[in-house]
């Protein structure tokens, strides 16, 4: 079925079903996302016309092309970054990664990314990582902003990259964050159901759109410091800067948000070298072994001090 460059298929179905479901089932080296991303780009055609509506239903005996965009050319240069790793085997690294790391390289910041590193790091033991996120974020299943700290899992081949896409998918992984807002919450714990897509304004950030794609955020308030609070956060999905957008929302923004927070946050921000929100937890299953795999990434010396201050001033 596969060529170099494309897939080419003929549907067998009992019932009609939708096009961005029906091509991973059928096509397992592709991910629902990517084939999503590749139905949107125009790299799909139904009977020789190209379909960019995800929610096109198949029906049996239609024709399909997936084709596939040609490999890039990227100069990815390995760099020797100290990399903070909770866990590494063949298939994968859960590591801690640090407040002001950008994950991969982007127009204007090629260098000095998480990338680089990861590169250095499998070079030297003679290993590769996955490419199904491109040439620009191999190994990457998701990521975190350049002002979040925490940790984040890698995947070094693409059958683990597509398994550990398919449990954050599922929610079958647990991804748990610990931040400190401006404010206080009005109850004990809660959740955040509110819709997020790019800001019709301001291109760099994203908001609570009632169109928006779904998004659901999970919070608990571990500890009260005065007009501050130490929230624990579970991302139900992952969307763009979701908590911060969602604790903005609710009028307790993230302290040190150069995005979403209210200006006048006082002494607090004065510790922070970027946001405080840090990725705490990850649990989720080993792709190959099926056993559970938990990484704790410890709060950043700047987030723990500025508790300390906080609890001093609160008390």
């Amino acid at each position: 079925m596969p060529t170099d460059h494309h897939y080419q298929l003929t549907a067998d179905l009992t019932t009609p079903q939708r096009l961005d479901r029906f091509l991973p089932e059928v096509i397992t080296d592709l991910t629902r996302s990517r084939v999503q991303k590749l139905i949107e780009s125009g790299m799909v055609t139904v009977n020789h016309t190209t379909c960019t509506n995800k929610k096109f239903l198949i029906e049996s005996g239609m024709a399909i092309t997936v084709n596939l965009p040609p490999v890039q050319s990227l100069d990815l240069q390995p760099q020797a970054i100290a990399l903070d790793i909770l866990y590494e085997d063949e298939y994968l690294i859960l590591l801690n990664k640090p407040v002001g790391l950008v994950v991969h390289p982007a127009p204007g910041h090629e260098q000095d990314t998480l990338v680089n590193a990861l590169l250095a790091h499998c070079v030297a033991q003679n290993q590769t990582l996955s490419g199904i996120n491109g040439v620009a974020r191999p190994g990457i299943v998701h990521r975190l902003d350049k002002d979040t700290s925490g940790v984040m899992v890698v995947a070094k081949d693409d059958v683990t990259h597509q398994n550990l896409q398919e449990q954050i998918q599922a929610k079958t992984a647990r991804r748990e964050y610990l931040g400190i807002v401006q404010g206080v919450p009005p109850t004990q714990i809660g959740q955040i159901d509110a819709p997020i897509d790019r800001h019709p304004l301001d291109r760099k950030k994203m908001a609570v759109i009632e169109t928006g794609r779904p998004a659901l955020t999970h919070w608990q308030i571990q500890e009260r410091l005065g007009n501050y609070t130490l929230v624990y956060f579970r991302l139900e999905t992952g969307r763009t800067h979701q908590i911060r957008v969602h604790c903005a929302h609710k009028g307790w923004p993230i302290i040190g948000d150069p995005l979403y927070a209210r200006q006048g946050q006082g002494m607090a921000r004065d510790y922070l070298p970027g946001q405080a929100l840090h990725a705490w937890r990850l649990r989720l299953s080993h792709p190959h072994t099926g056993e559970p795999l938990e990484a704790v990434a410890p709060l950043p010396p700047d987030f723990a001090k500025l508790l300390q201050v906080l609890r001093r001033k609160g008390h």
